[in-house]
């Protein structure tokens, strides 16, 4: 499974930790951006990118995690594409929910709840990346209902 990583400047901090964690984990992770930190940069651009890679991706189950501020932003523009089912993040219990039941794709971790708490984000990441699809009738059916939606 290969992991888009991005964030805009708020995330910078935590992208740059959850990179080194993952690499390090042998995760095979490509950086989206922002590659440095500008205070300037927009969230949009970075979501956007991550999205696009998750759905030409040809590889098994492509995911992407990205980081702002509240998650809410990255959250909000990645749903905007077709294939894409993000979700803010905050604890293991709802990263685990979010993979089984929803078969979310695109992690979103608020950075201002979790840059200073390593254990909870290496939590949420770890439980987000290995927590299958529960692949059940009534999920897939709602899943292509979303995608659905114009």
């Amino acid at each position: 499974m290969k992991i888009y990583l991005g964030s805009d400047h708020r995330g910078f901090a935590l992208k740059e930790k959850v990179f080194a964690y993952l690499a390090k984990n042998g995760y095979v992770v490509e950086d989206v951006g922002g590659r440095e930190l500008n205070p300037d940069d927009d969230f949009p651009q970075f979501a956007a990118a991550a999205a696009l890679r998750v759905i030409g991706d040809g590889e098994d189950e492509p995911r992407a995690i990205l980081i702002c501020g509240g998650g809410q932003g990255m959250c909000m523009a990645a749903n905007r594409f077709k294939g894409i089912r993000a979700s803010v993040i905050w604890d293991a219990h709802e990263a685990r929910m979010t993979r089984r039941d929803n078969n979310s794709n695109v992690l979103c971790l608020p950075a201002r709840v979790l840059e200073d708490d390593e254990a909870a984000w290496k939590g949420i990441v770890e439980t987000w990346l290995n927590t299958a699809y529960a692949d059940a009738p009534r999920y897939n059916r709602r899943n292509a209902q979303l995608d659905e939606i114009v």
